[in-house]
């Protein structure tokens, strides 16, 4: 047969496209071209096919052969499209079932000796298929688990060429015998899952500070983000790693999305989809590229795309780039990041709950920004004006932790704050009431709400006199519109964790004081 189909898939992002593989066998001079805009990593994929096929047992004919990626405008990149170039070429030389090539999406990497390498993407590029109508997929077997996450598609997990080979037709009776027996090959480079790296601990451990514990479970039933700010010592790393373990599980879609991201970055994904939302907490030498997202060839997800559905914690973050705090600023408005490149835009969600831990000034201060601190009055504005004003507009929870005293160490056990269990339990409460109200919207948290629809049609104005306070401090000039609509979500999700039908003046004084924490 001189021309042979199969498919794989193209990722920009987390969106797939499917690419039609065409191999043309002709009576020329010896040759192996790729055409339809591949990048250099693809491009390469000539020498690893041809040598993957010749050390598997089923080498590819001394022939000119033309292997064309269309549509050929759509940007191709990596090498997980080397199975389905050899297993084009191989049913174009007749020596597979070309019907049975056809039916499959091949997706992976070969190596030189004809084995499958895991493939990083290969949980989007599955989804993509499915979402196209596709039903049966063919991936390296070390991807098999992660494949098999999707559902309605049918799976078939090779370890090497040969294997896929003999699946779709093929008979090599000379085949070399050690390639005969599927080999499954681990790469150990692989990161750990964000699951793995997921905070430890109990929200009991936290000793005092019930102001905290009070904010951290408002910024959970809400999806609100926060801002701990204090000295060294006073426990805000510590709280901010306990508000993972008090979010509610993700729904099926959410984590079959986080999963997804997961993949793409090259992190392990397991068998089973994990629910528990993720947890990310980059260093503060983190590039805005590592933030959130890039790449010169490939673009990967960042910090803040990884953190979707999930939490993404700045710890120290006056000691972030200024630059890179001001990128998140979008991402927080719009729930999704954007990456533009010459040929393509890759978008990624964002739909996470940032959690900044501060210092007041460069000494660590003492149990307020002006006690027991050394440096002047200059140096505490610089420091914290890193912080740029208008990301800290999108923070709508900002709190002062203080140190802990002698005294509440020795506080009984019983007395102390509420166990992760109980709290996600009074959270899934507050979310759920939430999620009634808001029914035949496309919002599930208070957070997620616009301010317009909050005000205006949605009906959710607590009225005149439940925010005499707050409009007080619009007139002033104390808070923002932006500001004033977020002191109206805080003091919805306060009602909500109360059972409270509607907000009153007390909901939206505590949600007042709870955005200018710091500042009073």
């Amino acid at each position: 047969m001189p021309v042979a189909r199969t498919r794989s898939i193209a990722l920009v992002g987390l969106a797939g496209s499917v690419v039609e593989v065409e191999a043309d066998l002709s009576s020329q001079l010896p040759a192996f071209v790729i055409i339809g805009l591949p990048d250099a990593a693809l491009g390469e994929a000539r020498e690893r096919v041809r040598s993957a096929a010749t050390n598997a047992g089923c080498p590819l004919p001394s022939r000119r052969l033309t292997v064309n990626l269309s549509p050929a405008a759509l940007p191709k990149q990596g090498s997980g499209f080397d199975l389905a170039i050899a297993m084009a070429c191989l049913a174009a030389a007749g020596r597979v079932d070309p019907m049975s090539v056809e039916r499959f999406v091949h997706l992976g990497e070969l190596g030189l000796d004809g084995r499958l390498r895991p493939t990083h993407g290969i949980l989007p590029s599955v989804l993509a298929a499915a979402r196209a109508g596709l039903e049966r997929v063919m991936v390296p077997t070390a991807n098999a688990a992660e494949a098999r996450l999707v559902p309605g598609i049918e799976v078939v997990g090779v370890a090497s060429l040969l294997d896929a080979a003999v699946r779709h037709g093929g008979r090599f009776d000379d085949a070399a015998p050690i390639l005969a027996e599927p080999v499954m090959v681990v790469d150990d480079a692989e990161a750990a899952s964000a699951a793995d790296r997921a905070p430890a601990g109990d929200l009991v451990d936290v000793v005092g500070n019930p102001e905290a514990i009070d904010a951290l479970l408002t910024a959970a039933a809400g999806g609100h983000h926060l801002l701990l700010a204090g000295p060294p010592g006073a426990g805000k790393t510590m709280l901010a790693s306990r508000l993972p373990g008090i979010l509610p599980d993700l729904s099926a879609e959410a984590a079959l999305e986080v999963a997804s991201l997961r993949s793409l970055a090259g992190q392990r994904v397991g068998e089973t989809l994990s629910v528990r939302p993720p947890f990310e907490a980059p260093h503060h030498t983190a590039s805005a590229a590592a933030m959130v997202g890039g790449g010169s060839r490939m673009i990967r997800p960042g910090a803040a795309a990884r953190a979707s559905h999930g939490v993404l914690f700045l710890d120290e973050a006056p000691e972030f780039p200024s630059s890179v705090l001001d990128a998140l600023r979008q991402p927080l408005e719009s729930g999704e990041i954007s990456i533009h490149r010459a040929n393509a835009v890759a978008t990624y969600p964002a739909r996470f709950q940032l959690v900044l831990a501060a210092n007041p000034c460069p000494c660590g201060g003492g149990d307020s920004p002006s006690d027991g601190c050394t440096c002047p009055a200059s140096a505490k504005r610089r420091y914290f004006a890193r912080i740029s004003g208008p990301l800290l507009d999108r923070v709508d929870l900002q709190l002062w932790v203080n140190r802990i005293t002698p005294a509440k160490l020795r506080m009984p056990v019983d007395e102390r704050c509420l166990t992760s269990a109980d709290a996600r339990a009074l959270v899934d409460r507050a979310r759920r009431a939430a999620a009634a109200r808001l029914a035949g919207t496309p919002w599930r948290t208070n957070a997620q709400v616009p301010g317009p629809w909050l005000r205006g049609e949605g009906g959710m104005h607590p009225g005149g006199r439940a925010t005499r306070a707050l409009d007080a401090s619009l007139e002033r000039g104390s808070v923002t519109m932006r500001g004033y609509d977020r002191v109206l979500k805080t003091a919805w999700t306060i009602a909500d964790l109360e059972g409270a039908d509607r907000p009153g003046a007390e909901h939206v004084g505590r949600a007042l004081n709870m955005r200018r924490g710091i500042a009073a």
